[in-house]
């Protein structure tokens, strides 16, 4: 039985959110809404091998979740063929994948046949104007095909829709529907000022408790759903019994029990969304660091982990977006795209 790597608040490490590519196919307004990106040199992104090496590190140390990100994860070539190797693993007890579904109609069955356990899809709005608007793409339409092709392939399928207030706080009833439909769970998100969120504003958050009694307006009382668990939702069940989310980490931040942490498509290790610098594990795997030595600085270094950020974020007294959009031109890592959210 492995031991429970704690850090300083006694928070384990669990949980690993390994993007694979910083590129994307859409231009989401909440997470790149400038016209002008920094990528990461392509001769930083790790191999397969590389991230496999790295992987089997964080496992040792006691992380059994590993969620791919991105950017946009189906846009590395050869996708599937890295999901295979990671589901091989049996210490993984939960691999999934968060995508905004562009691609998935035409991966959505080489994903299952690789062994995924578990898919996401951003979906934000249901009318083609304000996905234009919110994505700069006219991508709707296989947006929606990919769901439809990858929800009988993967039961539990869940839809996560960020919540901005004035754009798409509107639809929460049509895309409960709509999820329904495909029997998929939606999870709604409060809208977050990390990294590339340059527009953001407090004006723009719907909170948890404005969602609900939104909700419980149309469909009756709303009983929250009583479980154990270090997920981001809260989950909520209708009277009819159907289960829906909400993430409120703005408003009513969790990092009590975050057992997260984040690795960039290059290999920067972060230990929370709002963390401004990160720990450069490519450095160490590609120089003359051992899988010991390696093991030796996530370990040490998850220890002294004493990151709050949404907590400090909503104590703060002049909340504007997180970080100058000067900054993020010089450093692509402060960017949502690359930590993955």
């Amino acid at each position: 039985m492995r031991a429970v790597l704690l850090d300083a608040f006694r928070r384990p490490l669990r949980n690993l959110r390994l993007s694979v590519t910083d590129r994307c196919n859409l231009r989401c307004s909440y997470c790149m809404p400038e016209k002008d990106y920094v990528w990461l040199p392509r001769e930083n992104i790790l191999h397969f091998e590389e991230i496999e090496r790295l992987v089997d590190v964080f496992l040792d140390l006691g992380v059994d979740k590993v969620r791919l990100t991105g950017g946009e994860p189906l846009v590395r070539r050869d996708l599937p063929a890295l999901i295979a190797r990671l589901a091989a693993r049996p210490r993984i007890r939960d691999l999934a994948m968060t995508t905004n579904g562009v691609l998935l109609a035409e991966h959505a069955e080489a994903l299952a046949a690789a062994g995924l356990h578990r898919l996401t899809v951003s979906l934000d709005t249901l009318h083609h104007d304000r996905f234009r608007d919110l994505t700069r793409a006219d991508e709707l339409d296989r947006v929606l095909a990919g769901i439809a092709t990858a929800a009988p392939l993967f039961p539990g399928l869940k839809i996560d829709t960020v919540v901005i207030r004035g754009t798409n706080d509107d639809e929460m009833v049509a895309l409960l529907e709509f999820g329904r439909q495909h029997g998929a769970e939606v999870r709604f998100i409060e809208y977050m000022d990390v990294a590339g969120a340059t527009h953001w504003s407090w004006d723009r958050v719907m909170p948890r408790a404005e969602m609900l009694a939104r909700l419980e307006r149309h469909y009756g009382p709303i009983a929250p759903v009583r479980e154990v668990s270090s997920a981001p939702a809260d989950r909520y069940r209708l009277p009819d019994g159907a289960v829906f989310g909400i993430i409120s980490s703005t408003t009513e931040p969790f990092c009590e029990d975050c057992d997260r942490s984040r690795l960039t498509a290059d290999g920067m290790w972060y230990l929370c969304l709002y963390a401004t610098s990160g720990i450069d594990l490519r450095r160490e795997l590609r120089g003359s660091g051992s899988p010991g030595e390696l093991a030796a600085l996530i370990r040490s270094t998850w220890g002294h982990r004493r990151d709050r950020g949404a907590e400090q974020r909503l104590a703060s007294r002049d909340r504007a977006p997180l970080i100058p959009l000067e900054r993020l031109r010089r450093d692509p890592h402060l960017e949502m795209h690359t930590r993955g959210g």
